[in-house]
């Protein structure tokens, strides 16, 4: 059975430029992908169909060998006799076009350029070699894959095992095993390729792995590029006659000072207790909160009353 036009199995026209045909790749092969798409037969032929177009149409000089030889080109390794020979149709190799500049008795310099026909017949490649590297060029498709860490994890770092499906060029799947390093100080959403990592290529290179990292909250943390804030609960008295208390860091417990007369809001910073990348260390932020009681009986209301008769804040809500 005769192979599909390239250019009709992803959907383009001849016109095409390259973004256009990348595009139309990756919607086909998701897709067909078998992990999508399941082991039907007809799907995993159809996703090898748009694997070889694509793997033709997105390199130049495979896809200016394609234009005018057709899939001819592909076995093409110079001149034959063999069955198939010339032919004038759009499959096969027109012999008028290949030697047009020895027409009009130019002949010496229409055998002068022989090499050139050659090198055209082999995609532009010598025939020493040229079979290989070509396949050293073909790259299979890259894996994405989404994992989902611990805030303290993502500080730190650590290790993470991985299970993945790999598709092999002729259809069958098998299952990976990985061990994953996540460097420390990774933010969320920080992207980890692995290369070499990805689906497999008929005679070619991997893919890569992409791993898409997703940080989870914290029940006191929360982090600004490298720093790290907190809140930090304080009493009505602590707040205005200043405290003394002892709070959780990344690296262990912490003796701080609130001053006198602390309104919330106030940040006090703890140097070099954020989180640690190559790009040095943030530092730490604990914010003043000022939590009233819930209960307060009449006593305390009266003195209340009387503090604020002795202590008047008229500055409080200047607008």
């Amino acid at each position: 059975m005769s192979k599909r036009d390239y250019y009709e199995v992803l959907g383009i026209t001849r016109q095409a430029n390259a973004d256009e045909i990348k595009k139309a790749y990756r919607k086909l092969a998701r897709k067909y992908h078998p992990d999508s798409a399941g082991d039907n037969p007809d799907n995993v032929k159809k996703f090898h169909e748009i694997q070889e177009a694509y793997d033709t149409l997105s390199d130049t000089n495979k896809r200016r060998n394609y234009d005018q030889f057709g899939h001819a080109a592909e076995n093409m390794g110079g001149f034959g006799g063999g069955s198939g020979g010339f032919r004038g149709s759009r499959g096969g190799v027109n012999f008028s076009d290949i030697f047009a500049g020895m027409a009009g008795g130019n002949v010496g310099g229409g055998f002068g350029n022989i090499n050139d026909i050659f090198e055209q017949l082999r995609g532009g490649r010598s025939g020493r070699g040229g079979g290989q590297r070509r396949a050293q060029n073909i790259k299979g498709q890259d894996i994405e894959h989404n994992i989902t860490i611990a805030f303290e994890d993502a500080v730190k770092g650590t290790f993470r095992e991985l299970s993945l499906t790999v598709t092999e060029p002729d259809g069958t799947r098998r299952v990976e095993k990985l061990e994953v390093k996540i460097p420390a100080g990774i933010e969320n959403g920080g992207k980890i390729r692995l290369r070499g990592k990805g689906q497999p290529a008929p005679g070619g290179q991997n893919g890569d792995l992409i791993l898409t990292v997703n940080v989870g909250s914290h029940r006191y943390y929360r982090r600004e590029g490298n720093d790290i804030y907190m809140d930090l609960p304080v009493t009505i008295s602590e707040a205005v006659f200043g405290v003394q208390v002892e709070v959780p860091t990344l690296t262990g417990k912490a003796e701080v000072k609130v001053p006198p007369a602390s309104p919330s809001g106030r940040k006090l910073r703890l140097r070099e207790r954020g989180v640690k990348t190559s790009a040095g260390q943030g530092d730490m932020y604990l914010v003043v909160k000022i939590v009233p009681p819930t209960r307060v009986d009449n006593d305390s209301i009266e003195l209340l009353k009387e503090f604020d008769r002795r202590n008047p804040q008229p500055e409080v809500r200047e607008w």
